[in-house]
């Protein structure tokens, strides 16, 4: 247990750390007027802090730096959670006071507001595909044998892409194949889709048109990228103006870890509901062992419908960061309700 002068001496010396990233020294932390210790005071006590493992000396004639139990201790027990002032308030609201039509509009928007007001790496998880369903499939010819074929979602996702019709099919043919998918399929889960178009819609449909096989992959085709629809990111090269970014080679590997969709989405999948605040090696992924992610649900009538994060060096403003994904979040989860509803 710390005691009170130990916790004011380790929240100063964390915050000069995060506005500096340069270690700090005892006389450094002696000149604020919230401390009121003397240098000698302060070093004894920085001293036990490192033999109790909240602060590091990376050179024996250097201040001190948090290490990961300090960061750890720092965010559970003394960050002040940082008032957002009013013109970064300004921004988050003036965006959600927009009228946008598809949910992929809003949430890259959000991804660059918090990467912008951050200065770090921003990633947010769209809604699950467990929550996303069909709303409407259609084909619109362009030649004897393509057409463009045209996936909505509930969530306003609009997926268009031009496919290779089946030779003997008819005009006919295809607007009753059509008319038949959306009747058997609108309002099914995206994640169920697959199933149900190669069994019970597809007996059907066979009985009624030529080649349905050709037609079922075409909708099986554009509904194949939904799951990478929903990773979004802004502010992948912030890393590059931390200090702490230097090495090429530990740039590189977080780069190719933000090219890795799936890998997002199950560490983004795996985490509890709530604000969550990683730091350094508590992360699973070896990739950010030296970053912290803070992330936070959002959720409409108690159903998660994905995660905003925040991706920066352990040196993080955790107050300011912890107060606008909260903010974020919680405004996201009013505006994107109205797709559940």
């Amino acid at each position: 247990m710390l005691t009170e002068r130990q916790r004011m001496i380790l929240s100063a010396v964390i915050d000069d750390y995060i506005r500096s990233a340069e270690p700090v020294g005892s006389r450094s932390i002696s000149k604020r007027g919230d401390v009121g210790f003397s240098p000698a005071t302060i070093r004894n006590e920085m001293a036990d802090l490192e033999e109790l493992g909240f602060l590091e000396q990376p050179h024996t004639s250097a201040g001190r730096i948090p290490s990961i139990k300090g960061y750890r201790y720092y965010v559970d027990h003394l960050v002040r959670l940082g008032e957002v002032n009013e013109e970064d308030l300004s921004t988050v609201r003036s965006f959600f006071a927009d009228k946008m039509n598809q949910m992929e509009e809003i949430i890259q928007h959000a991804a660059m507001i918090l990467s912008n007001l951050t200065n770090y790496t921003s990633i947010v998880l769209g809604p699950e595909t467990f929550t996303n369903s069909l709303k409407h499939f259609q084909l619109v010819p362009i030649s004897s044998d393509t057409a463009v074929a045209i996936v909505v979602t509930n969530t306003g996702h609009v997926e268009n892409r031009t496919v290779s019709l089946p030779a003997d099919m008819s005009m006919e043919e295809m607007e009753q194949a059509v008319n038949i998918l959306n009747h058997k399929l609108v309002g099914v889960p995206i994640s169920r889709l697959k199933s149900r178009i190669y069994s019970e819609v597809g007996q059907e449909l066979g009985r009624y048109v030529d080649g349905c096989e050709r037609l079922l992959g075409i909708l099986d085709e554009a509904l194949a990228n939904e799951e990478d629809n929903r990773v979004f990111l802004s502010g992948t090269t912030n890393m590059l103006t931390q200090p702490e970014f230097k090495d090429v080679d530990k740039v590189k590997t977080l780069l190719d870890l933000f090219e890795q969709t799936p890998t997002l989405m199950r560490m983004f999948t795996a985490l509890p509901s709530g604000i969550q605040v990683r730091i350094g090696t508590e992360n699973t992924h070896e990739a950010i062992n030296n970053c912290s992610l803070i992330t936070a649900t959002y959720s409409v009538d108690g159903q998660s419908l994905g995660t905003i994060g925040i991706l920066g060096p352990t040196r993080m403003d955790y107050g300011k960061v912890i107060s606008l994904i909260d903010i974020l979040s919680k405004d996201m989860a009013v505006l994107l309700g109205r797709w559940y509803k």
